[in-house]
């Protein structure tokens, strides 16, 4: 076959320049990365071997060798795991095929120290090796198969693939450019692999010549004792296990002994995940069996609300050649579940009472995907609630739901939420003005979650929780606030519900309702949802998400104190009601857009916009 020759994806293409040119800050990682690939395609070939022996067929000592040519200036990590075949070698190091690829592009920034945690995060630390190479050349032989094949590139934006004679495995062979031969120096490398790379399960040799010596310890980090592992150990293997450049938030260790054994070592990142919020919402905790890799999207090992989660579980009584879709319903990986999720929320709980500021980073970063857990997760749902943290109109730090309970006015027997897209916007919103004025606390949330958690938990503490966008709302048994801000009721003289009928009869069926409002201190109007209707902001999603078509008639309620619905009662009181038709469709699409949602009909708004302010002018 003659050299098949291919141009990296577009998206590749950027990362590798980023990598050749911004990130020189700590080059040395590009052999943590090498490594850690290494250890992973030993870890994939022992799994499969367990049902298919014939794959580690005649070389089943699993190690990994660096192998420092000084004359030609090369340095060579090999292994003797899975390998590759021509797809996989296209697949993996031409194309970025996976789930968060146009997030991971829209976040690299150019800042080193950002963009290198993006690039491990997105576990493509291959391209690392383009650090201090000029080019790489990569020979692979998948076990199994008979062809080997080539893969080289000087990362410019091209590669090519052909066929090879290969042993099973891969061997990645870098010719360094001037000024790195740092890392043919045998005193270099032992330094590297022993501190990154220690925590490798599998030997990491170094062949120098005709000696062959073996750098690290070659024992799973996770079945030493806590007391034998320093920070700096569990923090490079966080780095290894997650493919991450960042530093765990949290790490839990810990080994479950009794009718079921099994070992956990688990780590909550200090970043956010790329692929967080992928509808697949796959979990990445490797679950080995006696030291033996299983999967590392064990769908039954954790529930998808702790897939944020990073490390390893490693189980005494699990059977060594259980397969994947064995797991599903095994009795003994439900328990293990089970015991992982109580731990994690022990310890999660025990962070947010022992270091409240430390916690809001948490939250800030996972909490929307906790909150997961109270709509799919019953039986620990009250665990997972007590965690919770919310940002409130009361200020700006995170509050519990016993806080807010415990805040409640005098008078108050509900706790009131505002679910929105912003937190500033929502600050703003009419709906609040009420509230605001009484001061009532209210919930301020932001995540798509949070439609559907609240109404499964209904109250908290004997309080319903409750919209503050429900039309019917009682403020006037809440005691407090300042008079002069407070709702007033309508006026004696009747007005407003001649204005009430001009505008209704205005509207037709775009409204569901008007009324004066209870609510409104400083807004003319508001829209509100009436009892039993969706929320406005779920409609919202769900039509973003093509899951409804058409907008729900909603009510529209008017402030009787505000001086341009003075104006308009007063308006339809002297000259009937056509003399506001206009400003009836106006005040609609003004409160649509304080909703974030556009006007009804942009060119019928605009033209009414026009006539208004014309006919302001005195034309």
């Amino acid at each position: 076959m003659s050299a098949e020759k291919r141009e990296f994806q577009a998206e590749v293409a950027k990362l590798l320049d980023i990598v050749v040119h911004s990130l020189y800050s700590n080059k040395e990682i590009f052999l943590r990365e090498l490594i850690s690939n290494a250890s992973d395609a030993c870890d994939k070939l022992r799994y499969a071997a367990v049902t298919q022996p014939e794959l580690a067929e005649g070389d089943g000592a699993w190690r990994i060798t660096l192998i420092p040519d000084k004359a030609a200036g090369t340095l060579t990590v090999t292994d003797n795991g899975i390998g590759m075949n021509r797809d996989d070698l296209i697949a993996n190091l031409g194309t970025i095929a996976k789930s968060g690829t146009a997030e991971f592009m829209s976040r690299l920034t150019g800042d080193s120290k950002a963009d290198m945690t993006l690039i491990g995060q997105f576990g493509v630390g291959f391209y690392s090796a383009f650090m201090v190479a000029s080019d790489v050349t990569v020979t692979t032989r998948k076990a199994g198969e008979d062809q080997g094949w080539c893969w080289t590139s000087e990362g410019k934006g091209e590669f090519t693939v052909t066929e090879a004679e290969a042993a099973r495995g891969a061997a990645i062979t870098l010719t360094l450019r001037d000024g790195e031969s740092e890392f043919l120096d045998p005193h270099r490398l032992r330094a590297i692999v022993k501190r990154y790379s220690d925590h490798i399960a599998i030997p990491v040799v170094l062949k120098d010549g005709d000696k062959e010596e073996t750098l690290n310890s070659a024992s799973a980090l996770w079945t030493r004792s806590k007391s034998d592992i320093t920070p700096e150990q569990y923090k490079e293997f966080y780095h290894h296990v997650a493919h991450a450049f960042d530093d765990p938030w949290l790490t839990i260790h810990y080994k479950a002994e009794g009718a079921i054994e099994y070992t956990g070592l688990l780590y909550v990142p200090g970043s956010k995940p790329l692929d967080i919020f992928h509808p697949d919402r796959k979990q990445h905790v490797k679950l080995y069996v006696k030291r033996v890799f299983i999967s590392d999207e064990s769908e039954e090992l954790l529930p998808p609300y702790l897939r944020f989660l990073r490390g390893v579980v490693d189980s005494q009584d699990l059977p060594l050649n259980i397969s994947r879709e064995m797991l599903q319903h095994n009795p003994v990986l439900a328990k293990i579940k089970a015991g992982l999720v109580k731990r994690v929320l022990a310890e999660l709980k025990k962070k947010a009472e022992d270091a409240e500021g430390d916690y809001a980073t948490f939250w800030d970063t996972f909490g929307a995907v906790l909150k997961e857990g109270i709509y799919e997760d019953f039986e620990r749902k009250a665990d997972i609630l007590e965690l919770c943290r919310f940002r409130t109109t009361a200020g700006e730090s995170l509050a519990s739901l016993a806080e807010v309970a415990g805040r409640l006015k005098e008078g108050q027997d509900e706790i009131y939420y505002v679910t929105g897209d912003d937190v500033a916007a929502l600050k703003k919103s009419p709906q609040l003005e009420g509230f605001l004025a009484k001061g009532i606390e209210v919930l301020l949330l932001t995540d798509p979650i949070d439609e559907f958690w609240v109404p499964a938990v209904g109250e908290y503490a004997g309080k319903r929780l409750r919209s503050v966008t429900e039309g019917d709302v009682d403020l006037a048994k809440v005691a407090g606030g300042d008079a002069a801000a407070q709702p007033e009721p309508e006026p004696q003289d009747g007005g407003i519900d001649t204005l009430v009928a001009a505008l209704k009869l205005s509207l037709g069926e775009r409204v569901k309702d008007v009324r004066a409002s209870a609510r409104l201190t400083s807004s003319p109007v508001c829209l509100v949802a009436d009892s039993g209707q969706m929320s406005m902001h779920l409609e919202k999603l769900l039509k973003a998400h093509r899951q409804l078509d058409q907008d729900s008639a909603r009510v529209l309620e008017v402030n009787p104190k505000h001086p341009l619905i003075k104006g308009l009662a007063a308006k339809v009181a002297s000259s009937g009601r056509e003399a506001i038709d206009d400003m009836a469709w106006l005040l609609l699409d003004q409160a649509r857009i304080v909703e974030g949602e556009p006007p009804a009909d942009p060119a019928d708004f605009a033209r009414r916009l026009a006539a208004v302010m014309e006919k302001g002018l005195g034309g």
